[in-house]
């Protein structure tokens, strides 16, 4: 179960990174503002507080990636605690998503059900 937790911590990780490359490196792109539902004026006007937030979901996909690292080298503890802390800070920021703002409930869960996933089968798998 710990490898199971693993894997999808890396595909939340994964899914973190390319939400930063939205964010941070193409926001005023067709493609971002489709995916995020802005308008030209509005990426342009935003594109400064996606770029520091985009960074921030860079920031759990490394903490997360350097736990499944530190596991997968046999410290197990400290590896867990970063992968905990990575997942469970995207776990946190999708419920924080899908409260609130009602219409993008779809994207919070889309954003938060790999780190869901994630953390249930490590903490179980840890604790078996």
């Amino acid at each position: 179960m710990v490898v199971a937790g693993l894997v999808l911590a890396g595909i939340a990780a994964a899914l973190h990174v390319y939400i930063f490359w939205l964010e941070s490196l193409a926001w005023t792109t067709p493609r971002a503002r489709a995916t995020f539902g802005t308008t030209e004026q509005e990426a342009a006007a935003t594109r400064e507080l996606a770029f520091n937030q985009g960074f921030y979901n860079l920031f759990l996909a490394v903490v997360t990636t350097v736990g499944i690292v530190l596991v997968a080298a046999g410290s197990t503890g400290a590896g867990a605690a970063l992968v905990l802390a990575g997942t469970g800070s995207m776990l946190a920021a999708a419920l924080v998503l899908f409260l609130s703002s009602p219409g993008k409930r779809a994207a919070a869960v889309k954003q938060g059900a790999v780190p869901l996933l994630a953390v249930l089968a490590l903490v179980v798998g840890l604790a078996s």
